[in-house]
């Protein structure tokens, strides 16, 4: 984000956290656009807000990485995970621990991921999106 883009931190403390459910209105080059912002890297969108998300390769995503979703779990329907250029295989670790949480999973390259999310979101489904920066 910009310096006049950056929020402040939000009530989950992280930084980089935009509160309330906002659309992905666009991505590549590293980054994202939401809310009226510009965000360098990957991102986690949830109904709570949108923050930052470390793993900016698809090998580190894992349960750990996606801990602010399960903190939100019983407020979801549904995560979309963007793996970036290619799409990992749907039966990936991390994708079926989560689901042995009763969280349903897709798993998709970020592109497909982030229409997705947006047509979900739009619909008002209760759906994050976790999506790794291309």
């Amino acid at each position: 984000m910009s310096r006049s883009d950056t929020p402040s931190a939000g009530k989950s403390g992280a930084p980089g956290f935009v509160p309330g459910g906002h659309q992905i209105d666009s991505y590549g080059n590293g980054g994202f656009r939401f809310a009226g912002m510009s965000h360098q890297g990957s991102v986690i969108a949830m109904p709570t807000g949108i923050q930052s998300w470390l793993p900016s390769k698809a090998e580190q995503i894992n349960v750990a990485s996606l801990t602010p979703v399960i903190v939100e779990i019983s407020k979801l329907d549904m995560l979309i995970v963007g793996t970036g250029e290619k799409a990992l295989p749907p039966n990936s670790p991390f994708a079926q621990a989560i689901r042995n949480q009763g969280l349903a999973v897709e798993v998709m390259d970020t592109p497909a991921a982030a229409r997705t999310y947006n047509v979900l979101f739009a619909e008002g489904r209760r759906v994050a999106a976790a999506l790794l920066a291309i």
